[in-house]
This record gives structure tokens, sequence and C-alpha cells, in this order.
């Protein structure tokens, strides 16, 4: 484990998709409002974390890799903080991707007792956030091509395209794609592909509302037909991780959670992860058991959250 760990400090790392600031406004609810029949929150903390994909980029940094972040920044007050909330990992953010068309991706989240109230976003049409590749692709294709590997974080925003996949599949030694498969986007052939339960029904063509067991042999025959992955890795929350290559299931690993507190954040904790360690030379049931123990910790924590090198020895031990 620590060998690995070591590895991952070495590896150079892209981070191409939807950046995001998340915003958590913590409380106590012990009244209702005169106004209207709506809580009253008294408001004991305020914090702001990266989101999204900006959260996936905080994972690999904290698990030791060199990062770079791609994504729409806004020229706005919500991207200066999510560019200092990075700056301050050491996580680069080129200046060309700052933008000013459109405000940055928040969402604020209104919890009391660890519980969420409402939630508040501000984001423009998922068109409106489409990179302009005749003038920002030449820099991409080239660090995506100086990067050990790239990771697209697609969280239907607008930001990930087929063109820019279509780029980034081009000049990638490893690609990792997390998909948003109700955009229709064309997710093929990638080194590794990220569904969760629902996102892989979805790929698959079957429905999301199914209560059926989840019909494995099923789901990887049509995302290998219709995609081609190398690898695919399923998370199944509470049952585990699924495994499949060639087209055909391979293992489920249970999970390594110990207490599950909430599971914001932990597809980027896989991808994460699995991509480093998978990069670093692990075979592919070694990688997804790293990625589980890293995905465990995560869990176990509330909010959008990253895991370190120590907790994560912490929990295998």
């Amino acid at each position: 484990m620590k060998d690995l760990l070591e590895q991952i400090k070495s590896l150079r790392v892209l981070v191409i998709g939807d950046v995001m600031l998340d915003r958590y406004i913590i409380g106590e609810v012990s009244r209702i409002s005169p106004e209207a029949p709506v809580p009253v929150l008294a408001v004991r903390d305020e914090r702001s974390v990266a989101g999204g994909a900006a959260n996936v980029a905080l994972n690999l940094r904290s698990l030791g890799a060199n990062v770079e972040a791609i994504g729409w920044f806004g020229q706005d007050e919500r991207g200066d903080q999510l560019v200092e909330i990075l700056g301050n990992q050491e996580i680069q953010v080129d200046q060309t991707f700052r933008f000013s068309a459109v405000p940055t991706i928040s969402k604020s989240r209104v919890t009391a007792s660890n519980q969420q109230i409402c939630r508040v976003d501000r984001e423009s049409s998922i068109d409106q956030y489409h990179p302009d590749l005749s003038i920002v692709g030449d820099l991409i294709s080239e660090k995506a091509c100086q990067a050990d590997a790239v990771i697209v974080s697609d969280y239907g925003k607008g930001f990930v395209t087929n063109q820019l996949l279509a780029l980034v599949r081009e000049n990638a030694s490893f690609l990792a794609v997390d998909p948003k498969p109700s955009r229709l986007l064309d997710y093929s052939k990638p080194d590794l592909l990220t569904p969760n339960r629902l996102e892989a029904l979805e790929l698959a063509g079957l429905s999301r509302e199914t209560r059926d067991p989840f019909p494995q042999e099923d789901v990887v025959n049509q995302i290998f037909n219709k995609f081609s992955p190398r690898l695919l890795a399923v998370t199944l929350g509470g049952e585990g991780m699924l495994l499949a290559k060639q087209g055909k299931v391979e293992r489920t690993i249970p999970t390594a959670a110990r207490e599950v507190f909430d599971v914001s954040g932990a597809g980027d904790t896989v991808i994460a992860s699995l991509s480093m360690a998978l990069v670093a030379g692990q075979s592919f049931e070694q990688a997804a058991e790293f990625a589980n123990l890293a995905a465990g910790v995560v869990v176990g924590k509330v909010g959008t959250a990253n895991v370190s090198p120590e907790e994560i020895i912490a929990l295998s031990s």
C-alpha cells in the first residue's frame, strides 16, 4: 500500500469536466417561521469546498498526484473561491479557462442535524457551458498528451461534449470517464468507465426504475457492446463494486465502509483512486480494492469530501 501511494506521487493527471463550488450552510432548527410554515435555521457554520470535477482533482491531489483541472471557472466571486481552494492544494488552473459569459456553477446545501433541508443552485443552461475548442482545443490536446492520465468527469452541466471527448480520446495515454448517460454522449473506448448503479442501467438502455436485482450480465454485455471500455467498474453503493472486462463480469468487491453517513462525492473518489492505481501498474482487482478502501473512508464523512493516504492505510489495517 505504501509503495503504491509513493508511486502515485510521481503521476501527472489532467482532470476535465464540470467544476463546481459546493457551499454548506449548517445549523439547527428549533422553531417554525411565523411568516410561513417553514423551518428557521440558526446558522452555526458556513463553508465552501470544491465539487464536481474539482472534487475529483482534490481527491487526486490528496492521494499525492500532480494535478491540473480544466473546466468552466467563471470570472466571478465563486470562480475566485474555487480557484483559490484548488490553488491552496497546489492544483493548477490555467487562466485560459476563466470564462466570463456565464457564472461558475455552484450548489449551496442547507443542513440541520446532518439532514439537508434544501439546496440552492446557481447555473445557466447547458449549452452556455460548452467550451470553444477552436480557442482552447490545441491547449487541451497539449495538456492531455503531457499527462500520465486524463480523467473526464461529466456532471451533465455542459462542459463535456462529444467533440471534447473525441479530442481527449485521441491524445490521452490513459482515459477514464465518469459518465452522465442522460446526455447521450459518445463515451466510447475509454480505458476505464465508472458509472454508478443507475448510470449503468441507463448506459445499458435499461430502466432506472426497476426493482429487480441488478442484472449484472445484461448490463455489462450492453455497455461493452455500446461503448467498448477496456475496463468497467460499476459502483453499487452498499453492495460494493462490480468489475468487468472484455465484456464479462469479473467479480463484485464488497464495500469497505464501516459507517455510511453521506455518499456525496464517493464516485469522484472511486475514479480518482482507481485510475491512479491502474496507471501505477496495479492489476484491475488490486486497483479496485484500493479504490474501495478510499471510497469507504469518504462515505463515512458528511458532505463532499476526499481521502488521505493515512486514512486509507488506517482502514486497510
